[in-house]
C-alpha cells in the first residue's frame, strides 16, 4: 500500500493525492509512489480524466533536500533518469489531466504539475523553478516541459533567478490556465476533468498523442502523426456512435463506450 501517494476515484475522476505533510516533499519513496499512481490511471478503464492534487494548504514544494544532500555523484549518476521518469509519469497519462494548485508548487512539485495538460492555481499559489539556489538545475523535466511550455526566454529567467512566481504572473505567461479562490481550486478542477467522463477515451488519447509527440517531430512529421491517429480511429466503436448519433441528433447528444 502506498503511503503518500494515492489514487482516489469517484464518478470517473481519478485524484492523484500526495500527502506527506507539511509540504509534501518529495524523497524517493514519493517518486516512486507517484510513477505506480500514475501507471495505475492509465490502465483503469473507470477512470476518464486526473486530477493531480496535494490537498487545500500545499501542492508540493519540492524535493527533500535534505536526501539530496546525502547523495553522492555517483549515485545521481544512477537515480537522475529514474528520477525524471517518476516526476514526467504523470504526463504519460493518456487521458486528460489537470493540476489543481494551492499554496507551493516548486522544483519538482511544479515538474509534476508540468507533466499536466491544464494548471489551475489558488490566488494565493508561489510557484517555480528554484533549484539553482542550491547549485543543481531543475532535473525532472522543468527546462524542458517549461521551455515548451512559456519560450526559452522566460524559462531561463526563472531558472538563472530561481525565483517565486505569483498565480497572477503565472497566469499571464501562461505557466498556469486558470486562476481561482484557493478554496475553489479542487472544485474547479473537477468541472474541468469532469467534462470527459465517459467521453471517447480513445479519442482522448489519441489527440493528447497527436499534441504532445507532434511537438518533438518538424511539421511534416507531425501532421503525419496526425493522420495515422486520425485513421485509426476510423476502427473504433465510439467513431461509429459518434457520427450515426450526429446525424440522427446532431452535435453532442453520443453515448460513447470509450471503446
Amino acid at each position: 500500500m502506498a503511503e503518500f501517494v494515492t489514487l482516489e476515484v469517484d464518478g470517473g475522476i481519478g485524484t492523484i493525492r500526495l500527502a506527506r505533510p507539511p509540504m509534501n516533499a518529495i524523497d524517493k519513496q514519493v517518486q516512486a509512489e507517484i510513477q505506480a499512481a500514475a501507471e495505475e490511471a492509465s490502465t483503469r478503464t473507470d477512470v476518464y480524466s486526473v486530477i493531480v492534487y496535494g490537498g487545500p494548504k500545499v501542492f508540493a514544494a519540492g524535493a527533500d533536500v535534505k536526501e539530496f544532500a546525502r547523495t553522492s555523484h555517483a549515485e545521481m549518476v544512477e537515480r537522475a533518469w529514474p528520477l525524471s521518469q517518476a516526476l514526467g509519469a504523470v504526463a504519460g497519462i493518456p487521458k486528460p489531466t489537470v493540476a489543481a494548485i494551492t499554496g507551493y508548487a516548486l522544483g519538482g512539485g511544479f515538474e509534476i504539475a508540468l507533466g499536466c495538460d491544464r494548471r489551475i492555481a489558488g490566488d494565493n499559489a508561489k510557484l517555480g523553478q528554484p533549484e539553482i539556489l542550491l547549485g543543481v538545475i531543475p532535473g525532472g523535466g522543468g527546462t524542458q516541459r517549461l521551455a515548451r511550455l512559456i519560450g526559452p526566454s522566460r524559462t531561463k529567467d526563472l531558472v538563472y533567478t530561481g525565483r517565486f512566481v505569483t498565480a497572477q504572473e503565472a497566469l499571464a505567461i501562461g505557466m498556469v490556465d486558470e486562476v481561482v479562490a484557493p478554496d475553489d481550486v479542487y472544485s474547479a478542477a473537477q468541472r474541468w476533468a469532469g467534462q470527459f467522463v465517459n467521453g471517447p477515451a480513445v479519442a482522448y488519447a489519441a489527440a493528447k498523442s497527436a499534441v504532445d509527440d507532434g511537438l518533438d517531430r518538424d511539421l511534416a512529421g507531425g501532421l503525419k502523426l496526425e493522420s495515422d491517429l486520425f485513421a485509426a480511429l476510423f476502427a473504433t466503436e465510439d467513431r461509429a456512435t459518434g457520427m450515426q448519433s450526429f446525424i440522427e441528433n446532431g452535435p453532442g447528444k453520443a453515448k460513447f463506450s470509450g471503446k
